[in-house]
């Protein structure tokens, strides 16, 4: 099976944005693939922000990425873009740091037109990382989710969590077609 590397942007813990990844690391894991996750907030904020490939925890980030046949990026919307913790991340990697993989751009917003930023600004730039395949986006309103009081977690609609599964089937074919070696050893 392939492995997968799935990135949570979210600035926020908990966060719709991360259960959504939770989500698809549940959905991936359960197909036998071996899921590596990464939360952008976690990295220690002045190497990200100055740039510090050299910093251990930015090049062990930048590694999961040329380890990975696939890559899940899980966003929110903010002022009709995705996050700038994920632009931040993705300026680290090579030129080439997505040559090979298959990716599968998520979003969470307040609005439907939001959803244009999996298009019109989320796929230009995994595309100028090399990506090959960036399959069909998906965008999870923000309130398709319920949010626990005690807990701060997060639950999908049941239709929503139809869809979403969708959308990783969708990145499975494609990573089985790209990847074959990967996904049948």
């Amino acid at each position: 099976m392939a492995t997968i590397l799935t990135v949570s942007a979210s600035p926020a813990s908990p966060s719709k944005t991360a259960r959504t990844r939770s989500l698809v690391d549940g959905y991936l894991a359960d197909a036998g693939h071996t899921v590596r996750s990464l939360d952008v907030r976690d990295l220690p904020p002045a190497a990200l922000l100055h740039a510090d490939t050299t910093h251990p925890a930015i090049a062990a980030a930048i590694e999961l990425f040329a380890g990975a046949d696939g890559v899940v990026v899980a966003t929110p919307v903010y002022k009709a873009s995705f996050s700038g913790l994920l632009k931040t991340l993705l300026d680290l990697l090579p030129q080439s740091g997505l040559a090979n993989k298959v990716v599968l751009p998520l979003a969470t917003g307040g609005t439907l037109a939001h959803v244009l930023i999996l298009d019109y600004a989320l796929r230009p730039v995994l595309t100028a990382l090399g990506a090959p395949a960036v399959v069909q986006g998906h965008f999870l309103l923000d309130q398709t989710f319920t949010l626990d009081p005690d807990s701060g977690q997060a639950t999908l609609t049941a239709d929503s969590e139809v869809s979403l599964r969708r959308a990783v089937d969708r990145f499975e074919r494609e990573l089985a077609v790209r990847a074959p070696v990967a996904v049948a050893a």
